[in-house]
């Protein structure tokens, strides 16, 4: 994928909102265009974990649409855009998602996603995982969604917690031939 990207960028309440920032703060930096969709607990998350309100995020995104917000652009196949991110991915949503129950907007944009053929990534965060829980990923991994947990790696050796995000981040955009600078690919001089 070449050229300015239209990503829709879904923060639900799971722990790791600091993720969806980072991809939001990053895309815009590179001069992509990005929807946002913040749902109620994502919201509070941000408020929870982080130095950001939910004004300051919104305002990182070109667009925003409010996660109740069923008639959004973004609930329709023909709103063309490049795909989605879900970060972080509460296992609610990826329920939701994985079983067809567009019950909020961000559950609708995935869904919308999938049936278009586009790219979904879903930052699932949760631990333990439960037997649920994988049957879920697994229904959405044959479909050709991409499961992308934040997995902390050592072999690039992060020095902060910026570093661990951001490898995160970019294992993200990865997903979208986008590149970002933001993490030493293996085998890359130290």
């Amino acid at each position: 994928m070449g050229g300015r990207l239209h990503i829709v960028v879904g923060i639900t309440g799971s722990t790791g909102v600091i993720y969806g920032i980072r991809v939001l703060e990053e895309l815009k930096r590179l001069g992509h265009h990005t929807h946002l969709v913040l749902s109620e607990w994502g919201e509070k998350c941000i408020a929870m974990e982080t130095e950001y309100n939910a004004e300051q995020v919104r305002r990182m995104a070109g667009e925003v649409s409010d996660g109740r917000n069923m008639a959004a652009s973004i609930s329709s196949g023909t709103h063309a855009t490049d795909g989605m991110i879900v970060a972080p991915c509460s296992m609610k949503t990826l329920s939701a998602i994985a079983n067809g129950y567009d019950v909020t907007l961000v559950a609708r944009a995935a869904g919308v996603t999938i049936k278009e053929s586009r790219r979904l990534v879903l930052m699932a965060r949760e631990s333990p995982l439960s037997a649920i829980h994988l049957e879920n990923m697994l229904k959405l991994a044959r479909l050709g969604v991409v499961i992308l947990p934040p997995v902390t790696e050592f072999y690039t050796r992060p020095r902060t917690m910026q570093d661990i995000i951001d490898h995160a981040v970019g294992k993200c955009l990865d997903q979208f031939g986008i590149d970002h600078g933001l993490y030493r690919r293996w085998g890359e001089p130290q």
